[in-house]
């Protein structure tokens, strides 16, 4: 299978709200929920030559928190190692929505 920049399914908020409901269950009060980044970040790893989508790897930090390092694919599957990789996302709780059915 080769990735042509449409991988993934849009869910609805009932199906979002359970699965994040499902995690936050998991974990002690105060601990990371959610993480952003802004679209200038995310385009700029879009918009490299041959990219097609985003590969999202779940992570620890070196201060022992979960976070996500983000990188380019390509249509063979392969990450773009050689390109833009992110992380230091904006962690939820401190920078958080307002409440909602997918943090609450």
């Amino acid at each position: 299978m080769s990735f042509n920049g449409n991988e993934g399914d849009f869910i609805t908020l009932r199906e979002g709200s359970e699965m994040t409901k499902r995690y936050r269950d998991t974990i002690q009060p105060g601990e990371v929920i959610g993480v952003f980044m802004g679209k200038e970040k995310i385009k700029a790893i879009l918009d490299q030559s041959e990219c097609k989508g985003i590969r999202f790897y779940f992570a620890v930090n070196d201060k022992g928190e979960n976070t996500l390092v983000l990188v380019g694919a390509d249509s063979n599957q392969n990450d773009m190692v050689d390109g833009l990789i992110a992380d230091r996302l904006i962690e939820c709780p401190i920078f958080c929505s307002s409440s909602n059915r997918l943090n609450s």
